[in-house]
């Protein structure tokens, strides 16, 4: 027989996937009825008196919680003794009330919200689902996603770029990220917005002949724009820290470029960059230097990961930090799972991210020298022409 707290758990399953039916007024999953199991005769028989116990445990619990409980009829021992088989929940408010006062308001809210829906929005087909997808919004958030929807769907945008569209109150990254929702309220398949500006990078030449020669220094590539270096870089550093790529040390027809975050996607999409025979990659030695470094490796960049290993760690460790920008703690954070890494970089990530690990969590690129990088390129360069 199942406990009430496995039947709560079910009870919150189920509302957990249809409260938004209920709070739209567009379906309902209640009444139900949750079964509670039912023991074979053998087993009622030779522990009867647990059996007995939790069934007197259900109908107190049920009493108190003003909900039925259904029986049925057991021989046990010749005799007949009524065993509760089956909980019913009637509606969506008892099941809330049962799950905890997050449930009655979360209900509450999705009610509240359907009404507005239903006012502002009579054409709107699915409000279970918009009520679903926006109830983590904010009740400011909700209010500016129904003001873009009314605004959309008497005016055209066309043409112009989230930051362009004339309603008072809105920040052109809010619009960005809720694009499908507003579209929906509007009742238009796009808001017909301009596509983001595409990505670039900035890179600075390192090749001291060129350099010398008193031509820009510092340069940069849009993606999907023909754009030719004004020479093909025979080696490419990638530094996680913008510093550190401006003012890399000479490297013969190298380059140096600033990092781009997780993302490798950008650099991939730049032919001069991805084709470089000699891609390195600097980062810092943390757990997101190391998240970046298989990212870029993702995106189909052969990079190698220069002074982001265990010696570096111990030799540069008098420098590590257990804070971040901010102040913050450096915790250990959630280890994810990183296929493009080698052996050498798993094992550091892993202790990076070991809960017990008593030692740094980051030593910043920064703290190494750049002469000490500059010495790991030509090094590693030495057998090139």
């Amino acid at each position: 027989m199942k406990t009430p707290e496995q039947a709560l758990e079910e009870t919150r399953r189920r509302l957990n996937n249809t409260w938004h039916g209920d709070a739209s007024g567009q379906g309902s999953a209640w009444p139900h009825q949750f079964s509670l199991g039912s023991p074979a005769k053998s087993a009622l028989e030779a522990d009867f008196s647990r059996y007995q116990g939790a069934a007197l445990a259900w109908r107190d619990w049920a009493a108190v919680r003003g909900v039925t409980l259904t029986d049925a009829p057991r021989v046990v021992h010749g005799t007949t003794q009524r065993i509760p088989t089956h909980l019913t929940i009637p509606d969506a408010n008892t099941a809330a009330r049962l799950c905890g006062q997050e449930w009655v308001q979360r209900l509450k809210r999705g009610r509240a919200r359907a009404a507005e829906l239903n006012r502002r929005f009579p054409g709107l087909q699915d409000v279970a689902r918009m009520i679903r997808s926006t109830d983590r919004y904010s009740d400011a958030d909700f209010e500016l996603l129904c003001t873009a929807g009314e605004w959309f769907a008497r005016n055209s945008a066309s043409g112009l770029t989230p930051r362009q569209v004339p309603i008072t109150g809105f920040h052109a990254k809010w619009l960005n990220s809720h694009q499908a929702a507003v579209a929906t309220l509007a009742g238009i398949p796009t808001l017909g917005l301009l596509p983001p500006h595409p990505a670039r990078i900035h890179f600075t030449y390192l090749d001291p002949d060129y350099t010398a020669s008193g031509q820009r220094r510092h340069d940069s590539a849009t993606v999907g724009d023909a754009m030719t270096p004004a020479y093909l870089p025979v080696v490419i550093v990638i530094s996680e820290n913008k510093d550190t790529a401006l003012h890399f040390p000479p490297v013969r027809h190298g380059v140096s470029v600033e990092g781009m975050g997780s993302g490798g996607g950008t650099p991939a999409s730049i032919p001069w960059l991805r084709d470089c025979p000699n891609l390195f990659y600097w980062g810092d030695i943390d757990a997101a230097g190391f998240e970046i470094l298989n990212g870029f490796r993702q995106a189909g960049l052969a990079v190698t990961s220069m002074l982001m290993d265990t010696p570096t760690y111990g030799e540069y460790e008098r420098f590590g930090t257990t804070t971040d920008v901010r102040g913050n703690e450096i915790l250990a954070g959630k280890r994810r799972d990183l296929p493009c890494l080698t052996v050498a970089e798993r094992r550091l990530y892993e202790d990076l991210t070991d809960p017990a690990w008593k030692r740094f969590r980051r030593i910043e690129q920064e703290r190494i020298p750049l002469a000490t990088a500059a010495r790991v390129i030509q090094q590693a360069m030495s057998g090139c022409p």
